[in-house]
């Protein structure tokens, strides 16, 4: 159909519905209606959103109710839907962990063997202990997992963790990380031939916005004789863009680089004569 929209799924509420949000702004997409409604289309893409629970994301996108959703890495393992991972998105990073209370002494995986787990996540922690040959219990929970073990409901627990203070102040320590884990972008594999045109070009927009949050523009002011040097520590994506001043024996030289490489050079690059250096943020970048 002419019309076809694509429907994409994200979490209505949580860690991860503002920075889906911040992705489709960025993206260049304009909602009808506001957040936190069951639908909103877009206004200026060929696109609308549901807000949905994580957990039900990836059963949505299955049964193709959703075309494609965003969600965790650790949410689509534990669900074990048949969908397609299409993009990691460089957001909402985590990982998943066993931990136990902090006065406890950990001796490596055979600690579990004939203990009590809690966790959300059956299905990857009994993957985790078969794989290892691990016989521990586990005891499927919802809500405040980093409870059990001061209640005595379980000896340790395997959770999400992030910055590691929910551990701290519950009185656990991290002693094995079974994932990492990012959102990432997931589709149903029997989109029509129209709908995967539409997500194409998100696809396309999403790794734009990416590629221009891990470079960085460069300009500075170098000595004609310190070129060569100067171009081989920044070496951009072809080759720098080299305009001569006002001042005889002095180039304006432009480049995109890395944010991670420029900074590791920026030493080198002030030893061989480069002079009022600006670093600049990009807004898109097409590759």
């Amino acid at each position: 159909m002419k019309n076809e929209r694509l429907r994409i799924a994200i979490q209505k509420s949580g860690r991860l519905t503002e920075k889906s949000m911040q992705l489709l702004s960025n993206c260049g997409i304009e909602l009808r209606n506001g957040k936190r409604k069951l639908l909103s289309p877009a206004t200026n893409f060929p696109l609308e959103i549901y807000f949905l629970r994580d957990d039900d994301i990836p059963q949505y996108v299955e049964d193709g109710v959703a075309d494609v959703g965003i969600l965790g890495e650790n949410v689509l393992l534990e669900e074990q839907a048949r969908v397609d991972t299409l993009l990691p998105l460089g957001f909402a990073q985590c990982r998943l962990s066993l931990a136990i209370p902090k006065n406890e002494t950990y001796t490596g995986l055979d600690y579990w063997n004939g203990k009590k787990i809690a966790t959300t996540y059956s299905n990857i922690l009994k993957e985790y202990l078969t794989k290892h040959g691990i016989s521990a219990e586990i005891h499927a929970i919802s809500g405040s997992v980093e409870i059990a073990p001061s209640i005595g409901l379980a000896a340790g627990i395997c959770d999400l963790v992030s910055s590691g203070s929910t551990l701290l102040s519950n009185g656990l320590k991290e002693v094995e990380v079974l994932l990492k884990s990012q959102a990432v972008l997931i589709g149903n594999p029997k989109l029509s031939a129209i709908k995967q045109q539409i997500l194409e070009k998100l696809i396309f927009r999403i790794r734009s916005k990416q590629a221009a949050a891990k470079n960085k523009y460069i300009l500075l002011n170098a000595p004609n004789h310190k070129l060569d040097e100067i171009c081989a520590l920044l070496p951009g994506m072809k080759s720098p863009s080299i305009l001569p001043l006002k001042d005889k024996g002095w180039s304006s030289l432009h480049s995109v680089v890395q944010e991670t490489a420029f900074w590791e050079r920026i030493d080198a690059l002030k030893m061989a004569g480069a002079e009022g250096i600006l670093v600049i943020p990009i807004e898109k970048m097409i590759v």
